[in-house]
């Protein structure tokens, strides 16, 4: 469906492309917000400090744009040059005056009745190159859209929406091209990452995150089980321009909850892939969970960093995992550094030298029920974390608990739910969630700020020694970086379950979240 101009944008705002270059110099114009988790190293760090541990507590609502959606929004607004383009799901994009949300055009996209996807119609948010940006849909297309206007430039089908797959993420654009995952692991789908052409539409390459015959890593299959093997790409990644690698996590192996129908290690679920940006070439993979049977996908967020580790100056990878293990591992070689426990987990006795699960017995799913920590959510989910270069903290949302994990038939039919059983939850354990902030050289646990429901918030840290989060109660807060102390926070009456992205307008700074069904976004007085 064509768009609804409300406004003219100012020519100011349109007068400079989003160039490749500037995408790659993103952490430079930290008054921008350019890609999902704000540059290509994803450390959803901002370096704007007006608003600070000292005056954080004056932080007030600025405005709110309210969708009319049934569905949670999840989506991490953009922002250039005053300028927030966001999403609403399904699959509809708005350009809002970042200074007071009033709306310049919508996009409004018309779907098919009935779609397939696992957990709500839901949308998190676009990518931009030049003067384009790039939406996934539920329907499995990729969209491009003319940044003034909201007209849509072209329109390619990724795959076949009616046997399960969905686009759901973020993409990412890179160079010429914008690279797209694909959603649907709990259908039985075979997962993939692609990359577009981002002036045509026309498909460059494709990944396939389950290996066919002939393809390195098919032996890690039995029988046929990878034509249904799952392994989704349905959270945005990482990119390393001087590498040229492309790093996305994958999601579990179908199904679920039964892994006596794929036998093996099942690659390249549950894994980090690092793809050649110009030819979706596998260079590494490290394998977070083999042979996943607990649903703990690593559709995480991969965060770069350049640091010293054990006195050796190193091109880093940090990774909450959902398996509860926080990992280091080195980003050109995909070697592993270190894992470690975040949260309570039972299932596995250690992390060997390689990187590799040590399993304890007894802790696949079973037909009468086998207790496990953490529960089929993991410790951590798809969630973006943070890094902060000021505190060399990592922090993330978390969530301890267990759970009881059942095995059971798994027949598979297209387009529907492919999963083995389903997982419970132990009555008398409702579990604890906190943000906590962890040290990447040791693993260690600096400190946690207590949270009382299972969050879905990203986190968002900045140069004024803040990290900002949110809960399923609709709490917006802020903590101070170093220790983790509350210094505001306000409610805004809808479930937050997408990250914070702060933003300068007219030289102010201001802060910006999905929460329920509106975008609320906050500055000082």
């Amino acid at each position: 469906m064509r768009t609804i101009c409300i406004a003219i944008l100012a020519a100011s705002s349109l007068s400079a492309q989003v160039s490749y270059q500037r995408l790659l110099d993103a952490e430079r114009e930290p008054g921008n917000w350019m890609t999902y988790s704000g540059s290509y190293r994803s450390q959803r760090h901002s370096k704007l400090e007006q608003i600070n541990s000292d005056n954080v507590a004056r932080l007030q609502l600025k405005w709110a744009f309210q969708m009319k959606t049934l569905e949670t929004v999840e989506t991490t607004p953009l922002v250039v040059d005053g300028i927030m383009y966001l999403t609403r799901p399904p699959n509809d994009v708005f350009a809002l005056d970042a200074g007071n949300g009033r709306p310049y055009w919508n996009y409004r996209r018309s779907l098919p009745e009935r779609i397939n996807v696992c957990c709500g119609q839901v949308n998190r948010g676009l990518a931009m190159l030049g003067d384009r940006l790039f939406m996934g849909t539920v329907d499995a297309h990729l969209v491009a859209l003319d940044r003034k206007t909201g007209n849509v430039l072209w329109d390619v089908v990724v795959a076949d929406y009616t046997k399960g797959y969905s686009v759901t993420a973020a993409p990412l654009a890179v160079k010429n091209e914008v690279i797209v995952g694909i959603s649907g692991g709990e259908y039985g789908i075979r997962g993939f990452l692609d990359a577009y052409d981002a002036a045509s539409g026309k498909r460059l390459w494709r990944f396939y995150t389950v290996p066919g015959p002939g393809e390195p890593g098919h032996e890690t299959w039995s029988g046929e089980s990878w034509k249904t093997g799952g392994a989704p790409t349905w959270v945005t990644g990482s990119f390393d321009p001087k590498l040229n690698l492309i790093y996305w996590g994958t999601g579990n192996a179908a199904p679920d909850w039964n892994g006596e129908v794929r036998l093996g290690d099942n690659l390249y679920s549950s894994s980090v892939i690092a793809l050649d940006a110009d030819t979706g070439k596998l260079k590494w993979y490290f394998q977070f969970s083999p042979h996943d049977t607990h649903d703990w996908d690593a559709v995480q967020i991969p965060v770069l960093v350049d640091a010293q580790f054990r006195g050796r100056e190193r091109q880093l990878m940090y990774w909450g995992n959902r398996n509860a293990f926080f990992y280091v591992l080195d980003r050109e070689t995909g070697q592993f550094l270190m894992g470690k426990s975040f949260v309570t987990q039972t299932w596995a006795e250690r992390i060997d030298e390689k990187g590799r699960p040590v399993r304890r017995p007894n802790s696949d799913p079973s037909r009468e029920g086998t207790l496990i920590s953490p529960g089929p959510e993991g410790g951590t989910n798809w969630y973006s974390p943070s890094y902060s270069p000021l505190t060399r903290l990592f922090y993330l949302s978390v969530w301890d608990f267990a759970s009881k994990f059942y095995s059971g038939e798994a027949p598979y039919q297209p387009g529907a739910h492919f999963f083995g059983s389903v997982p419970a939850r132990i009555r008398d354990d409702p579990g604890s969630g906190a943000v906590k902030a962890i040290d990447p050289l040791t693993g260690e646990v600096r400190w946690k700020f207590p949270l009382y429901s299972m969050p879905q918030a990203g986190i968002l840290s900045t140069a004024g020694n803040l990290v900002f989060g949110g809960t399923d109660e609709g709490q917006f807060f802020a903590l101070d970086a170093a220790s983790g102390k509350e210094l505001w926070l306000a409610n805004t009456g809808g479930v937050i379950a997408a990250g914070p992205v702060s933003y300068l307008s007219k030289g102010k700074q201001f802060l910006s979240i999905a929460a329920g069904s509106a975008i609320f976004t906050f500055g000082l007085e």
